[in-house]
């Protein structure tokens, strides 16, 4: 089935009328136009006329917004982001969405890899091969440790890059939540790409979400931009359930001394600051790092593990502040 999943791959890099000359969009009668001053009584006050002023100016602004849309099958989503690259936010992304099935074996976890540019769901969770497709032309997720997985890489080369622009990227980014068959999950946690781009706030405003996780390292320049994807997401009305620290502490091996490289409880006192959550440390540990390389995340790899179990507390602390799932 590689060539359907190919021609899906090429379809979401194509735009509606490309290579036309672009056209200015039609507005409504009267959207623009300056309001008649004999809109207003003139026994009005002048709080009435600022209210009717905010009112009419709202009422066109929403026009451009896009309405929310569930994604099919889904009860709830999480996203986990971060506000730059090199924090480990796809590891604790896998991890997390591992940790939350092995919590509680009813529930159904499902996880999409958003990050278009670099994918790398498939080799930490030892995924390979193109999705199927349905007979209602849907992809069929990958599937292993229980986890429902989606990704840009299943549909690539693993050494090919992906050179689309931002719109192109927001195109495949909708298709991978909306014609892939994810069946029935109670979770779908989603790894947002790095920053405050086109994807997150596309993802934001496209399909209501439950919640976000923010992580981050210790370290300053890590939790200036952690941040600011807090404050992000405020921005678009997504509730930011928590904030984690990752590479909190590295234990020697040797004699157990434990050293804050990136500095100690940086993303704690961030936490406070912004009035969030602190929902958990992770150590630095080269164990997480070697067992996502090899496909076998530590959460099912070694789940007695300091490290597992720091996954499976944050995990449950996640779900203490989700609402209530819709029945």
């Amino acid at each position: 089935m590689g060539a359907p999943a190919w021609r899906w791959a090429l379809r979401a890099a194509r735009l509606p009328g490309a290579g036309r000359a672009p056209t200015v969009p039609r507005h409504g009668p009267g959207c623009g136009a300056a309001v008649p001053a004999a809109a207003f009584a003139d026994s009005a006050s002048s709080g009435s006329r600022d209210e009717a002023l905010r009112d009419r100016r709202a009422r066109i602004l929403s026009r451009g917004l896009p309405q929310q849309k569930p994604v099919e099958g889904v009860k709830q989503v999480v996203v986990v982001a971060s506000g730059k690259g090199g924090v480990g936010k796809s590891t604790t992304a896998v991890n997390i969405a591992l940790a939350l099935a092995a919590n509680d074996s009813t529930k159904e976890v499902g996880l999409l890899d958003a990050d278009i540019y670099g994918p790398s769901i498939p080799k930490m969770m030892n995924l390979k091969g193109n999705p199927e497709l349905t007979q209602k032309n849907l992809m069929r997720p990958l599937k292993n440790y229980g986890i429902t997985c989606m990704s840009m890489g299943f549909l690539i080369e693993e050494t090919a890059p992906v050179v689309w622009r931002g719109l192109m990227v927001m195109s495949a980014v909708e298709k991978l939540l909306r014609q892939v068959d994810w069946g029935q999950l109670d979770y779908l946690v989603i790894d947002m790409p790095p920053g405050t781009g086109d994807v997150q706030l596309s993802v934001s405003q496209n399909i209501p979400i439950a919640g976000a996780v923010i992580i981050s390292t210790p370290q300053d320049v890590a939790l200036l931009d952690a941040r600011k994807g807090a404050e992000m997401f405020r921005k678009v009305h997504v509730p930011v359930l928590g904030l984690v620290q990752n590479m909190s502490v590295f234990q020697c091996p040797k004699c157990k001394h434990e050293t804050h490289i990136f500095g100690a409880n940086g993303v704690r006192d961030l936490a406070k600051t912004l009035e969030l959550d602190f929902l958990g440390d992770i150590p630095l540990h080269v164990n997480i790092r070697e067992m996502c390389d090899s496909g076998q995340p530590v959460v099912v790899s070694q789940p007695q593990s300091d490290a597992a179990k720091a996954y499976l507390k944050i995990a449950m602390e996640i779900v203490r502040r989700l609402p209530v799932p819709p029945a």
